[in-house]
């Protein structure tokens, strides 16, 4: 089990068990809010995103619905980061949402999440 450093921020990591902190955990709420359909959260029902929504779309026509869903639940759930990019990217059966995000200190960094 990892010990807890200074760090404001952390939680369990998902999968396994031990705690993300600081740039991690960012990395894992965004994570957690793209992979989150809204409305399954009884306790906080606007939770999450809608990118469920487009999963049958199809490819050539789901790109901009993604980018605005992802962008839109990011900004309202994650105020810790600021989004520079988010690109989804696909292959033969999954789409990947990849956002490139920074801390208010301007360190770069990139989450994927597969969907």
């Amino acid at each position: 089990m990892t010990r807890l450093s200074d760090s404001l921020h952390w939680q369990p990591a998902l999968g396994h068990f031990d705690l993300v902190e600081a740039e991690a955990d960012i990395a894992q709420a965004i994570h957690i809010i793209l992979r989150t359909p809204k409305g399954s959260d009884p306790h906080r029902p606007d939770f999450g995103s809608n990118l469920h929504l487009y999963v049958d779309y199809p490819v050539n026509q789901v790109r901009p619905h993604l980018v605005r869903e992802a962008v839109e639940a990011i900004r309202q759930w994650e105020p810790r980061c600021e989004l520079v990019r988010v690109h989804p990217e696909t292959d033969a059966s999954h789409i990947t949402m990849r956002v490139q995000w920074r801390l208010a200190g301007g360190v770069l960094r990139e989450t994927g999440v597969r969907l």
